[in-house]
């Protein structure tokens, strides 16, 4: 057995398990049978497990997610993948209106054991709704869960803890991390949902990301040395809910707050975050809570990208910021 495992493989790896332990447990969505997904991790589920458990759909999303409230209402526990993160939109009132309202709805008579697998966020070179972040829409959302593990063991551990979930799931998937590898062995078990995690011990300031931006953070906390300074790295690892005992925490040690993710600066995760941090962690603050994020425009063509997406250098500058005041 291999002694390093990636993050798709881990996700692959929590499919297959899962199916395994629960019956109930079915797979779908546009490529995943045959083909295995684009990024593979369906791969050898509709082999092992069949075409009744894993199949394909048309390229109709909205039709393959109200299929899933359907299936949930009845009893199964839906796993479903949404090929891309643009490709969400199609689906948006299904998960608007029916995914996320139908438990409060029927005064909790009804669950929705259901999760939308959704690869997000850039650093692929891809085309035009290819590369986008869509958890600020999804976190505003009464009534839905959104998870987002920033490392293999994550992407196993909270993949396994969504679909035993009896609540729906958005569970967005890092695509540029997919072949980042960890050591060690599969399974691991990591913290439940809604539990943050501390990578890293410092200082200076409090690095806060989720996803995709964990390992840039970490990268950031490295190359902080150079400066003198330690940088404490937050992993969120979701979005609702919010461990803010874990994030107020820190930063009440620290002093200083930078908040990094792919999505739009405006109206995005951050702003919650520094204003939650501001109001729990107001007479600790030395500084304003500064976020490095993506930029208030369409995700841009494939050659832009590096100078779109936060970077260990723009996190760095976030910090000299800081401690400017």
């Amino acid at each position: 057995m291999s002694d390093s495992y990636s993050l798709a493989e881990a996700l692959n790896a929590a499919l297959h398990d899962a199916m395994a332990a629960d019956e109930r447990v079915v797979v779908f969505g546009e490529d995943v049978g045959i083909l295995g997904g684009v990024f593979r991790i369906t791969d050898d589920l509709q082999r092992k497990y069949g075409t009744d458990r894993c199949f394909d759909t048309p390229l109709a999303e909205a039709g393959i997610v109200g299929t899933a409230i359907g299936m949930a209402m009845y009893g199964l526990r839906p796993v479903v993948e949404i090929q891309f993160d643009g490709f969400m939109y199609p689906a948006f009132d299904q998960i608007v209106s029916h995914v996320a309202k139908l438990r409060n709805r029927t005064a909790g008579a009804i669950t929705l054991p259901m999760v939308i697998r959704i690869p997000f966020g850039g650093g692929i070179g891809a085309v035009e709704h290819h590369s986008e972040s869509p958890e600020t829409y999804l976190a505003h959302t009464a009534g839905l869960k959104v998870v987002t593990p920033g490392t293999p063991e994550d992407a196993y551990s909270l993949l396994r803890a969504s679909i035993e979930s009896d609540d729906p799931i958005c569970f967005l998937e890092p695509k540029r991390r997919y072949y980042e590898r960890a050591d060690g062995h599969l399974p691991v078990q990591t913290e439940p949902i809604g539990t943050a995690v501390v990578r890293t011990s410092g200082e200076t300031a409090t690095v806060i990301a989720y996803g995709p931006m964990v390992p840039t953070a970490l990268k950031a906390a490295e190359a902080a040395a150079d400066e003198g300074w330690t940088l404490e790295v937050v992993d969120l690892r979701s979005l609702d809910p919010v461990d803010w005992d874990t994030v107020v925490e820190s930063v009440t040690r620290t002093g200083r707050a930078v908040v990094v993710h792919e999505a739009a600066r405006s109206y995005g995760p951050g702003a919650e975050i520094a204003a939650r941090i501001q109001k729990e962690a107001f007479y600790a603050l030395e500084a304003p809570v500064i976020r490095v994020t993506g930029a208030d425009t369409p995700y841009p063509p494939s050659l832009l990208e590096t100078r779109w997406l936060p970077s260990v250098d723009r996190i760095l500058d976030a910090v000299d910021e800081s401690l400017g005041y």
